[in-house]
């Protein structure tokens, strides 16, 4: 785990609870696990509770109880994979008063699945509740009625930036603690790139309306071949990877299909992931709304690539100067700033940019005075940023949290 100070005494038993699979890559459950790693590494008893739709699927370094497979429920222009097994909420919840936890940690509380037992039974430990999402929710929608006398339930409530903040604060009223979204930096650390054919970029997300990927393929149509503006000194142009999947993926693939620059990935594994982000040049987030946070900006600066995203909210937090950030929606916009990151970093010859950085026009946009996107100086002070954001100091963050919400339930 990265470096850490010491856990304050006494350590305290965690439970963590993720309402969605940790079978389904997403920014809860990465959160969830990597808060439970650090836990642990700070000396703590962190146990998750979570969906897993396969025991091969659970993640490494977790003590896990399942509660119970998901099913797909739409949710915020996305799919949440949630159970809606009462059977396997009704021994969760057994768990959960038997274990001797001194405090439930829920993510998104007003998902279906367990964070409605939670919000109903009266006899768990003191509960402290994390919101991440920004933009309308049916969730609480349907449950207006309720949502509000329910809140009264935590002792602690938390978002994980300002934008989830306002989102709760607008859906269900009350006062927020507002925390950050964490990285586990060592794992970047000592990494064996994926092997790639030349200049890369690289998108990770579901394919949804949302997360702009139509505009990213129109923007790299423009962009790609060896006369066009991402091509490097030698006339090779860049090649696009296209990671995860979702409702529109077929769609998209037949407008732009498989080809030896444009290669459809499909959902990686984590290590995968990992290797892939270290490899590339560039990592493009062209979402147009409905973000939070930008975890994968910050994934990204963590494995020393060049971030180009779009100008929303939760990226602009994310990014803290350090992206080069274009308007939301807007393809030629997107084409320039690809464009100018791949002149830089194209051409470098050590695929984790290490090397000396070649000449070339850097996009407008976020540069710190100074610094061109790609250069080391560059990929250095988005490395800074990104440790900012450690999961070390997360857990830090949240044991006062936890002391809080012991401290009250006792009063």
């Amino acid at each position: 785990m990265d470096p850490s100070s010491p856990a304050p005494s006494p350590a305290r038993a965690i439970a963590l609870v993720s309402p969605y699979s940790l079978s389904r890559p997403g920014g809860v459950q990465g959160q969830v696990v990597g808060l439970a790693r650090a836990l642990e590494a700070r000396g703590h008893r962190a146990t998750v509770f979570a969906p897993l739709d396969a025991a091969t699927d659970a993640p490494p370094g977790i003590s896990l109880v399942v509660t119970g497979k998901s099913v797909s429920l739409p949710a915020n222009g996305s799919v949440a994979p949630v159970t809606l097994s009462v059977r396997a909420v009704v021994q969760a919840l057994r768990a959960l008063r038997t274990g001797g936890f001194d405090v439930v940690h829920v993510h998104e509380p007003f998902t279906p699945g367990l964070p409605f037992g939670l919000l109903v039974d009266r006899r768990l430990p003191p509960l402290v509740a994390t919101f991440h999402r920004s933009g309308p929710s049916p969730f609480y929608r349907v449950l207006q009625p309720l949502t509000r006398p329910l809140m009264r339930r935590f002792a602690v409530r938390c978002a994980v930036s300002p934008a989830a903040q306002a989102t709760a604060v607008h859906a269900l009223g009350g006062r927020y603690e507002v925390g950050f979204n964490g990285i586990e930096m060592d794992r970047f650390l000592h990494v064996e790139p994926w092997p790639r054919p030349g200049p890369t970029i690289l998108f990770l997300g579901r394919h949804e309306e949302r997360k702009g990927l139509a505009v990213l393929l129109e923007a790299f149509d423009r962009l790609r071949g060896p006369t066009g503006p991402g091509a490097d000194a030698t006339g090779s142009g860049p090649t696009l990877w296209v990671a995860g999947d979702g409702p529109r993926t077929e769609a998209l693939r037949q407008r732009h299909p498989e080809a030896a620059d444009l290669h459809w990935l499909g959902v990686l594994t984590e290590e995968e992931k990992v290797r892939r982000l270290v490899a590339a040049d560039v990592v493009v987030a062209p979402s147009l709304g409905g973000e939070s946070f930008g975890m994968v900006l910050v994934e990204a600066m963590a494995a020393r690539a060049v971030v180009v995203a779009s100008d929303i909210d939760g990226y602009r937090e994310a990014a803290g100067g350090h992206a080069v950030l274009v308007p939301p929606g807007d393809a030629p916009a997107l084409v320039d700033a690809l464009a100018g990151a791949l002149n830089v970093t194209g051409g470098l010859a050590d695929p984790t940019r290490g090397g000396a950085t070649p000449a070339g026009a850097a996009p407008a946009g976020a540069a710190p005075a100074g610094a061109a996107p790609g250069s080391p100086t560059w990929l250095d002070d988005a490395w800074a940023w990104a440790s900012h954001w450690s999961m070390g100091r997360l857990a830090e963050w949240y044991e006062a949290r936890y002391d809080d919400a012991v401290v009250r339930a006792g009063a």
